[in-house]
């Protein structure tokens, strides 16, 4: 597997948007479509900002790995905010669960 195709394989799993991905990486929703086509190569500081977004090592991204679940990632990235937000995060998952239950 090559590198843009382990970008997009990242990015799909964490339910990234290529919206929100260009936000942060600081380009273009057209360029991260290039990217995650193979016709345009990733910068050595686009490289950096997508290891800091998807939070996984450039050389695992360079280099494949297996990727893990958005579960493990939301946990490793909710335990690194204050309480505050933690508590935020969960009260917003739970707003979100009693709308879905409303729905169906």
């Amino acid at each position: 597997m090559e590198l843009f195709e382990r970008l997009k394989k990242v990015r799909t799993e964490l339910h990234l948007s290529q919206d929100y991905v260009a936000k942060i990486v600081g380009v273009n929703r057209t360029a991260i479509v290039e990217i995650e086509s193979g016709k345009r190569s990733v910068k050595t500081e686009e490289l950096k900002k997508f290891s800091e977004l998807f939070q996984i090592s450039a050389d695992e991204l360079l280099n494949g790995r297996n990727t893990e679940m958005p579960n493990a990632v939301f946990a490793r990235s909710f335990s690194s905010l204050d309480e505050d937000d933690q508590q935020e995060i969960l009260n917003l998952i739970e707003f979100k669960k009693m709308l879905k239950e409303r729905r169906g």
